[in-house]
C-alpha cells in the first residue's frame, strides 16, 4: 500500500523541479531577448529547435557553465558539461541519448508564420527547405498561450511520446514565463494536425491553447 503513495510523491518532485527548470530556462530566454533587442534566438539551423542545438545560444543566460566538447567544438550536440537546468529529472533517455537536455524550443520562434503555415512534421527534419528567419517578442500576440520551450517526451506520464502524439502529458513554457503542466489533448491541432508546437497555427501569432 505505501510503495504506490511513495512513487506517486517522488514523481511529483520530479514534476515539480522540472518546472522550475523551465522557469528558470524561461528567465534565460527574457534575458537573451533584452540583450538583442527583442529578438528571439536564431542560429540560422534549421533544426534549432531541437534541445541540444538552441541551448547554445542561451548558454550565458543559464546560470550554469555550458562547455563545448573539445574533440568537437563545432558539433552543437555534443558538450563536455550541460548544466542541469536543461534535464528534466524524469527524463530517462537524456543524459545518453540527448546529451543531457530534455527540453524543445517551438520553431515559431524562428520561422515566420507563413513559413510555419506550409511546414509539415517531415519539413522540420529536411535542411534549406525553408530559409530561418528571427522572429521578434512584439510579434508574440498571444504570450500567455504560445509555447515556447516544452518537455520532449510525455516524462511524467505513461506512454512516453514525443510532441507528435495525442496521448499523455507534459510541462509547457509559454511565451510570457509561465509554466503549466497539460495533456496533449489539450493543446489546439497544430498545422500538422498534432499538438505540435513547432507547427502552431498562425506562427508566432498562433495560440497553442485557448
Amino acid at each position: 500500500m505505501l510503495l504506490p503513495v511513495v512513487t506517486k510523491a517522488r514523481e511529483m518532485s520530479r514534476r515539480t523541479t522540472c518546472v522550475s527548470n523551465l522557469r528558470q530556462i524561461g528567465m534565460a530566454f527574457s534575458m537573451y531577448l533584452a540583450d538583442w533587442d527583442g529578438c528571439y534566438p536564431n542560429t540560422g539551423d534549421p533544426y534549432l529547435w531541437m534541445g541540444r542545438r538552441w541551448r547554445w545560444p542561451l548558454a550565458e543566460y543559464l546560470g550554469e557553465r555550458l562547455e563545448r566538447e573539445p574533440a568537437h567544438p563545432e558539433d552543437p550536440m555534443r558538450s563536455l558539461h550541460t548544466p542541469e537546468v536543461l534535464v528534466c529529472p524524469s527524463d530517462p533517455l537524456a543524459r545518453d541519448k540527448w546529451d543531457a537536455t530534455s527540453y524543445g524550443y517551438s520553431a515559431a520562434f524562428y520561422h515566420t508564420p507563413g513559413q510555419i503555415s506550409r511546414m509539415t512534421t517531415e519539413d522540420l527534419w529536411q535542411r534549406d527547405r525553408f530559409s530561418c528567419v528571427t522572429q521578434r517578442e512584439e510579434w508574440v500576440t498571444y504570450p500567455s498561450q504560445k509555447v515556447l520551450v516544452a518537455e520532449w517526451l510525455t516524462s511524467h506520464s505513461r506512454p512516453q511520446v514525443g510532441w507528435w502524439d495525442w496521448r499523455g502529458a507534459r510541462n509547457y513554457l509559454f511565451a510570457d514565463g509561465h509554466v503549466r503542466y497539460l495533456r496533449a489533448r489539450q493543446l489546439n491541432p497544430a498545422g500538422n494536425g498534432l499538438p505540435d508546437p513547432n507547427l502552431t497555427v498562425g506562427g508566432i501569432g498562433g495560440k497553442d491553447v485557448e
